[in-house]
């Protein structure tokens, strides 16, 4: 058995990993590549497997750099199966065509300055047409069923914790009179969310191959993160103008919904009205709803039925562009949560032009900022910031939470691996260059086991 990492070696985007045997060709995740435009350049090149030979594919979740270039795949001619967990279908549904909105409003850009120089144009990486072709080709199953993929493999999907439908791949691979137990483990929740429930994969393994996010630092714990969002609203109560809340579609916002559901009262979040500011946000939110079983016994009430709007009676969804704008003429006794979360893009900019300015606002920050962000920028002090060409002064309160992130930080990583009865072999994957290097020391100082960082298209035999 051969295994290639073709995505997210030494880097955190771009997911994909394919597994040869025999009699089978599989790849596990098919993401998109992001950041700079260089390393987006990288979404064109031609995949490094044939298409015709390729028997299935595995997708772990629908964040878009692990899900990002199924359309690519399938518009170049793959028409087998993608095997992922039944809730993805909505998910990716949802993801990849706000991906491919993008992808059609980015070359429309780039060819409008590449038309003023005379050069070639650009077709988008993939369009909107293109998602229905991918959904088509879904196979879709719970956790815990063993599942036939090939002549020689099984896969058995797992819950990863990390949003929902995401999974680690369990594959139990035939060779001659033997089987080999293989662990993908696509990306890991950070344990204690109070809506996805924590990871649960045990037992021997032959070989680990393993995200490393945040395998460079812990997270504050959740207890302390609900203390700060609370203080945080307490303090802008008291300044009297806007909350704004920038926020990821998938999980951060259904994270923060369930918080204002369930200290409703103690909060005195009546004295708010509370705006979802987020198409996607609304979109994912309304699917969260539709799998609450697969929650934690203490947030399933709130998914099911029309429980989310009798919990938080004053939640106002605004999808619509001119609901949007209304929001500009509201000078305080505002929460309003929009995307994006990294304050890149999205309509949380158009509220930032509106309320950063004014020292009576506040901005509370609950997701990690990137350098290179514009969401880094302000959490890193900044007194100013540009917004579509305009000078905007910081002068609301900025909060930054620490502990609501989805992926497991370091102790935790080392806990999930512990679980595997026999220190099995770790392949470490999806994790940038510095990080990916502590956490491999971290590891070997841990554990006694064989363990590798990932390298760009480097066979790994098993």
């Amino acid at each position: 058995m051969k295994i290639k990492v073709h995505g997210a070696a030494e880097e955190v985007t771009g997911s994909c990993i394919q597994i040869t045997t025999e009699h089978s060709n599989i790849i596990i995740d098919c993401g998109l590549i992001q950041g700079a435009p260089k390393k987006e350049e990288r979404n064109r090149a031609p995949f490094p497997f044939s298409l015709r030979e390729l028997d299935a594919v595995i997708l772990t979740h629908a964040h878009i750099d692990h899900s990002g270039r199924l359309p690519v795949l399938v518009s170049q001619g793959y028409q087998g199966p993608i095997h992922t967990h039944e809730a993805n279908a909505d998910l990716l549904d949802i993801l990849l065509m706000d991906s491919a909105f993008l992808q059609e409003k980015e070359a429309e850009w780039s060819n409008t300055k590449r038309s003023r120089k005379g050069l070639k144009l650009l077709d988008p990486l993939y369009t909107q047409d293109d998602v229905p072709p991918v959904l088509s080709l879904l196979n879709l199953h719970p956790y815990k069923q063993p599942i036939e993929i090939t002549e020689d493999i099984t896969m058995v999907l797992h819950n990863a914790g990390h949003i929902l439908g995401s999974s680690h791949v369990e594959l139990l691979v035939k060779e001659n009179s033997h089987t080999k137990r293989i662990i993908l483990s696509g990306d890991i929740g950070n344990p204690g969310s109070p809506i996805q429930e924590d990871s649960n994969i045990y037992g021997k393994a032959d070989l680990v191959i393993m995200e490393s996010t945040y395998g460079n630092r812990n997270h504050q714990s959740w207890d302390d993160s609900i203390i700060e969002l609370k203080t945080a609203l307490d303090e802008a109560r008291q300044h009297g103008g806007n909350v704004l809340i920038p926020s990821f579609a998938v999980g951060r916002t259904q994270v923060l919904l369930y918080y204002f559901a369930k200290y409703y009262n103690e909060w005195r979040l009546s004295d708010w009205d509370i705006y979802l500011d987020s198409p996607m946000a609304i979109k994912v939110t309304n699917t969260y709803g539709k799998y609450w079983q697969l929650y934690k016994k203490e947030s399933q009430y709130l998914w099911s039925g029309e429980t989310l709007h009798q919990k938080l009676p004053n939640l106002k969804f605004t999808p619509d562009t001119e609901q949007s704008i209304e929001l500009n003429s509201i000078h305080k006794g505002a929460i309003i949560i929009a995307g994006s979360g990294m304050m890149n893009g999205g309509r949380i900019k158009q509220h930032l032009k509106h309320n950063i300015w004014r020292p009576q606002c506040s901005l509370i920050v609950a997701g990690f900022q990137p350098e290179g962000t514009l969401g880094n920028r302000i959490v890193e002090g900044a007194p100013y910031i540009k917004l579509w060409g305009e000078t905007v002064k910081v002068a609301a309160k900025v909060h930054t939470i620490g502990g609501f992130s989805a992926h497991a930080g370091q102790k935790d990583l080392l806990k999930w691996y512990q679980k595997f009865e026999n220190s099995p072999r770790l392949v470490l994957v999806h994790g940038a260059q510095t990080t990916i290097q502590e956490f491999h020391d971290f590891m070997t100082q841990n554990v006694d086991s064989e363990i590798t960082i990932a390298k760009q298209g480097e066979v790994i035999r098993v």
